[in-house]
């Protein structure tokens, strides 16, 4: 895992913009049953618009992110993605479903009987995924995509999971915000 410096602004007594925090980011998880990924999350916000006032912290290290965002929330993080050739066969329908269990998100978990890759979830979300470096395949229920560095998708509602084919990490960041399926 690397090491990733978080800068945030905000306000000085006087309404001048100022840096509020400048460092290593140390709100990290690592879930069960994805060996080598890590999540880092950078920030949260539980509504939109969201406010620009104030220097609150609304990604502290102690504060435990699930997969998801708070309801009428957004959040953003970095995740990294090793190679899965190694241990994608030992991840079956249970273990996929504990590791969305332990994001707070076990309903994300495809229920098929066979789904195209073991961790196949849909979430309420819009998620804008930029891939930062590696490459990675986007599978969807039918089809794939295969998305390098510089690629950008809009993830929107869909079942979907990321495959790692490569020998090298990848490390995609993303914004989740809050969505509906009506």
């Amino acid at each position: 895992m690397s090491d990733i410096r978080r800068v945030v602004t905000g306000h000085d007594a006087r309404g001048k913009a100022v840096v509020i925090a400048d460092g290593i980011n140390k709100n990290v998880v690592k879930p069960p049953n994805r060996p080598g990924v890590f999540i880092q999350n950078f920030w949260v916000e539980t509504k939109v618009p969201s406010s620009v006032a104030g220097n609150a912290d609304a990604a502290p290290p102690d504060k435990k992110l699930g997969l998801e965002p708070p309801a009428g929330g957004h959040v953003l993080r970095i995740v990294e993605f090793p190679p899965e050739k190694d241990w994608i066969d030992k991840v079956d329908r249970e273990a996929a479903k504990a590791s969305f269990a332990s994001l707070g998100a076990s309903h994300a978990a495809d229920a098929g009987a066979k789904p195209p890759h073991p961790l196949m979830h849909k979430t309420k979300t819009i998620d804008y995924a930029i891939v930062l470096s590696g490459e990675i395949y986007l599978v969807l229920d039918e089809s794939e995509v295969l998305l390098k560095a510089g690629d950008v998708c809009v993830q929107r509602g869909t079942n979907h999971a990321w495959s790692n084919r490569s020998n090298d990490y990848c490390r995609i960041c993303f914004v989740l915000i809050d969505g509906s399926f009506g």
